[in-house]
């Protein structure tokens, strides 16, 4: 048997592997250094061509392109009219963002449990905690996987909530054939660097919904406008004025940013197909090792996954998750750990919301990493992560 790194053995490899990794290539920077030599850095006609790419690709209406996915969720909470006094069911297996932009505009966060097999939130908890004052339900497709749409529509249709999908990893993803985008009332999406496409920061949001769509666009502009029909003051004096009609917020997106945005979705499929084919890696080495939990996908779900998540059987195992952890840095393959349940963070403590609240939720927590998956991982560096994890699995072994 080989000795771990940890333990003085030799790592499985020389250089360090992370769980995430943009990929950029010459295109990409050739069309951001075209804005950096064109007229407009902001305000300019590739955020226009941003959105109508995305449009297009999601299959909605409309979308608007803002600074990050956190603006996005931030947006779509002040479109859908959430304040105080409202309360969203949301899922705590996720970024803190999903249940922050709740906060930012005086709501309350309600979590539901998570099914325990496929890392979503669950239909039936969600159910479970609409209450009069419930407004809106924020579903996040955890790791790209979709969640259930259609049994989450059919309960925010039946209590009248607003649905708003959180697409943070699931750019590319589609639920029965539809593209994650079209699905909900509302959905948002990150372009983190770890994320299926990037550029740098940056952030979207879709709708179908004309009032949505008209909201969202003054709430990431200062609530200001040009369109004459929406103003107070028309007819006006000059070509110059504008009016600030509702508080807003300044989310914009460069020009030079939704110029690498653009060029990156151009390789959406192929990024696609190449995380398809390591999930598929992954999934057949570990879906024979006892100690080894795999994340299940409904058969809904044509998943881009973002993120691979393993789950360590800590009852077959005499490591820790910390432990083994360290051990796999320690072959110099660097995992991550996705999510804490947001209410167990202080700033939710203190809020009054107490451990106990998802049992789900909480247990998987215990147990889960995630490994390297990016599309510019080449085939040598998924062997060395499936030798990395069966090696001290092997070692770990009860």
């Amino acid at each position: 048997m080989d000795i771990p790194a940890i333990l003085g053995g030799s790592p499985v490899r020389d250089t360090k592997i992370f769980y995430g990794h943009q990929c950029i290539d010459d295109e990409d920077i050739k069309a951001v250094e075209e804005v950096l030599r064109s007229d407009f850095l902001t305000c300019g006609p590739k955020v226009n061509e941003l959105e109508k790419t995305l449009e297009k690709i999601c299959d909605s209406k409309y979308a608007v392109a803002v600074s990050n996915g956190t603006a996005a969720l931030h947006c779509a909470c002040i479109a859908a009219g959430i304040s105080e006094g409202d309360e969203v069911i949301t899922t705590p297996l996720t970024f803190a963002a999903s249940a922050n932009c709740v906060r930012y505009v005086g709501g309350t966060p309600v979590f539901a449990d998570i099914n325990p097999e496929t890392y979503n939130i669950d239909p039936e908890s969600i159910r479970s905690k609409i209450t009069d004052r419930t407004k809106a339900v924020i579903a996040v497709d955890f790791t790209g996987q979709c969640v259930e749409s259609e049994k989450i529509r059919a309960i925010c249709d039946e209590y009248n909530l607003v649905f708003i999908e959180d697409a943070a990893h699931a750019i590319g993803s589609a639920y029965n054939s539809r593209p994650v985008g079209s699905l909900a009332d509302m959905t948002t999406f990150s372009f983190h660097p770890v994320k299926t496409v990037t550029c740098g920061e940056g952030g979207a949001i879709t709708t179908d919904n004309e009032d949505y769509y008209k909201k969202l666009v003054l709430a990431h502009t200062h609530g200001i406008t040009h369109d004459e029909e929406m103003m107070e003051e028309a007819p006006h004096e000059g070509p110059w004025y504008y009016e600030e009609i509702s508080l807003g917020y300044n989310y914009r997106l460069t020009d030079f940013q939704s110029a690498l945005l653009i060029s990156q979705l151009k390789k959406l499929d192929s990024f696609k197909k190449r995380r398809q084919e390591i999930v598929r890696r992954y999934d057949e080495a570990f879906g024979g090792i006892p100690e080894i939990i795999v994340q299940k996908e409904i058969p809904e779900s044509d998943t881009c996954r973002h993120l691979y998540i393993i789950r360590l059987d800590l009852s077959k195992l005499k490591c820790s998750r910390r432990e083994f952890y360290d051990a796999m840095s320690a072959e110099n393959v660097q995992c991550q750990v996705h999510y804490v349940p947001v209410y167990l963070f202080p700033y939710y403590r203190h809020l009054g919301y107490k451990e106990g609240l998802c049992p789900n939720a909480e247990e998987i927590y215990k147990g889960i990493l995630s490994i390297p998956l990016y599309p510019s991982m080449t085939d040598k560096d998924v062997s060395d992560v499936i030798e990395a994890v069966k090696k001290l699995t092997d070692h770990y072994r009860i």
